[in-house]
């Protein structure tokens, strides 16, 4: 699914206030909540990108929604946020909106494409599990459908168009590496293991993933290591957290985009009641899937 070349996807458009808020409305929105969630940081560790990012939003004033171009927001802090989307627009015939707010979303913090196009693989693999898409095919989707999609979007909104197409390539250029890597790059496999593929070989098959060293840390490979733990685990809970939760890098980013996609594939089976039962604004959350259902409904 490409869009024409020369045209750009639009954001959606704006629809009655019982469907949600869109277009403008909903950027300012996004912003606002930003702004808001960053006064509950006391105790958590948002990235450098995050929290640059969130000091320059303006909500409510005129392009209060983007922020200056910054060669290093290349962090995944958007990717880690960026599934909500997927739950929000789930469909095939969805993909032009999950797409464009991903991107403007993911760059009101990270505006550097390997940091916004992380939030559009979260995002995009979230609604994929809803899809119950064939996991061996959501890399391909991602650099063959959703990529060209956010591109074509981002010339067509005309910020920082001339530094987003210099950072441009490295996204896309190490995701067709690890399909490659995988044997999945034809959307098929079968998936391509290492002989041995223990902690150890992990960590250091995660760190060959990453753009420093630091496995999980971009908005690459915090995705990439989600998806490498989901192909490898299957439904066995434990295995994915051995994947995806417990590494030598940043493995809360990446635990918590496999466990997002995994959990729309096969709810609570076998995860223990502790890892879900007293959560901090549990309420809040379920409050916000059942909105988010409707809403995509």
């Amino acid at each position: 699914m490409r869009p024409h070349q020369n045209t750009a996807p639009h954001l959606p458009p704006q629809e009655p206030p019982t469907k949600g808020k869109t277009g403008e409305e909903l950027l300012h929105e996004v912003a606002a909540r930003y702004v808001e969630g960053m006064k509950d940081m006391d105790g958590r560790k948002p990235g450098p990108s995050s929290i640059l990012g969130v000091s320059q939003l303006k909500p409510g004033e005129e392009g209060g929604y983007r922020v200056a171009y910054n060669p290093e927001g290349t962090g995944c802090g958007a990717a880690m946020r960026s599934m909500c989307i997927g739950l929000r627009y789930p469909k095939p015939d969805q993909l032009l909106s999950l797409v464009a707010v991903a991107v403007e979303t993911g760059r009101m913090t990270h505006p550097h494409p390997t940091g916004f196009l992380g939030a559009v693989a979260s995002a995009l693999f979230t609604a994929y599990a809803v899809q119950r898409r064939p996991i061996t095919t959501w890399g391909l989707g991602l650099i063959n459908e959703a990529c060209p999609i956010a591109k074509n979007f981002a010339q067509g909104r005309g910020y920082a168009v001339e530094e987003t197409e210099r950072d441009w390539g490295y996204f896309c250029d190490k995701w067709q590496w690890y399909l490659d890597m995988r044997g999945i790059s034809n959307g098929v496999g079968p998936v391509i293991w290492p002989t041995s593929y223990g902690p150890a070989e992990r960590d250091e098959a995660y760190k060959s993933f990453s753009l420093s060293g630091w496995a999980g840390r971009s908005g690459h490979d915090a995705p990439m290591i989600a998806l490498d733990a989901l192909l490898g685990a299957g439904s066995n809970w434990e295995e994915l957290m051995s994947r995806a939760g417990f590494h030598g890098g940043d493995s809360d980013s990446t635990a918590v985009i496999a466990c997002c996609c995994w959990g729309l594939l096969y709810g609570t089976q076998g995860v223990p009641e502790g890892n879900y039962s007293n959560l901090e604004y549990r309420d809040r959350l379920e409050r916000s899937a059942e909105q988010l259902y409707a809403l995509s409904h």
